[in-house]
């Protein structure tokens, strides 16, 4: 009997973006399961509600199978235990994530090492893209339509609240 490899994708997901997206993609050809843990992330001051960015993030994986989305407040690798995740997902976009993820990779090894962290590089296309890159976009009302799913897009469009803040 072969176990499930089970992986966990934390992250704030303020808003989910293609460069996260890709990730999953990426993600689903290694593992059984992927399942994408959206932080509440109130020292982060995030722009969308944790309802708000599960609802998006629900609708952009709509299409895959083995993927699930939880919203969470504790500390990742609890959540992963949780779950029966052994594997935990970090993306990099470029040399200045690295060091910052390889610390907290290293930090939630030593509170259970048997958890492991994977880290994937998004398609060049997309490792430009992050969050807060599309939210400062937002605020401005500025095209940010190359840089999100269509459903995520339409859903930002539509809780119209991105100029308000």
């Amino acid at each position: 009997m072969t176990t499930r490899k089970i992986a966990l994708y934390p992250g704030t997901f303020d808003p989910i973006t293609n460069g996260h997206f890709d990730i999953i993609e990426r993600a689903l050809n290694l593992f059984d399961e992927v399942i994408i843990a959206i932080a509440i992330s109130v020292d982060k001051k995030p722009m969308f509600t944790l309802e708000e960015r599960i609802q998006m993030t629900k609708k952009a994986i709509k299409g895959l199978q083995n993927v699930s989305v939880v919203g969470f407040d504790n500390l990742t690798v609890e959540l992963a235990k949780e779950h029966k995740a052994t594997i935990l997902i970090r993306g990099l976009r470029a040399i200045s994530d690295f060091e910052y993820e390889l610390q907290l990779g290293y930090l939630n090894n030593s509170l259970d090492d048997s958890i492991e962290t994977v880290y994937l590089m998004p398609k060049l296309k997309h490792a430009f893209i992050s969050s807060s890159s599309v939210r400062n976009l937002l605020k401005f009302n500025a095209k940010t339509e190359h840089l999100l799913p269509k459903e995520v897009q339409k859903i930002i469009r539509s809780i119209n609240k991105c100029t308000l803040r």
